[in-house]
């Protein structure tokens, strides 16, 4: 379901939509999102001959690693699409306890990345790569969850976003399996199965680092 705030943005912005080949959606022209401090309009390509990243044209990658991920990841969390992305990067934008997290690793980055989203590497939140107190620490200083004793609380936790390279990409989806592991609340998580390959290829806007 579309939220409010693109409901809202979109009886504002019907003018726009009209000055404007490639609309995000039939009432959406654009959304504006923070990125670093800064104000990041987030528009489709307008240049019909556009094509997508090679990289994200590709089809065949060697199974395993890069395999097909299910729609439905794990009970409870939620595969969400491009517009459900721009509400919760709005939500960022105007300060609400939401991250929307980039799970590639850096290399990826040069090829750009979602407007709005942190980048915390997938390595960093696993046990095989990360020691038990770094990934506390993003745990505590990023996603506002409380260690009490041995135990975990995330009433107060962020809602996360995570997304990686496209539904062939398993980053995010083990560092979603990896938090509920640990007790992350499944209702706190969500995921963009389509990734960057998805994103690209809707001509979304893209930041680089």
């Amino acid at each position: 379901m579309v939220g409010l705030g693109i409901f809202v943005f979109a009886i504002n912005n019907t003018q726009a939509a009209n000055n404007r080949t490639v609309n995000i959606t039939h009432d959406i022209p654009y959304v504006d999102v923070k990125h670093k401090g800064k104000t990041v309009r987030i528009v489709r390509q307008q240049e019909p001959g556009s094509m997508v990243d090679p990289d994200f044209a590709q089809t065949s990658r060697p199974c395993p690693p890069y395999c097909v991920q299910p729609i439905k990841l794990a009970p409870g969390v939620e595969t969400i699409g491009e517009i459900e992305l721009l509400e919760y990067l709005q939500k960022v934008s105007r300060g609400k306890p939401v991250l929307v997290i980039d799970s590639r690793e850096a290399d990826w980055l040069k090829k750009g990345m979602i407007p709005g989203a942190t980048h915390i590497p997938w390595t960093k939140l696993h046990n095989k790569t990360a020691s038990d107190e770094a990934i506390a620490d993003i745990l505590q200083l990023r996603f506002n969850a409380v260690h009490t004793g041995a135990l975990w609380n995330f009433e107060i936790a962020k809602t996360l976003v995570f997304y990686c390279n496209g539904p062939w990409c398993g980053q995010s989806p083990t560092n979603i399996r990896a938090l509920l592991s640990i007790g992350y609340p499944a209702h706190k998580i969500k995921w963009y199965r389509g990734g960057m390959q998805a994103w690209l290829l809707f001509g979304l806007t893209t930041v680089k680092p």
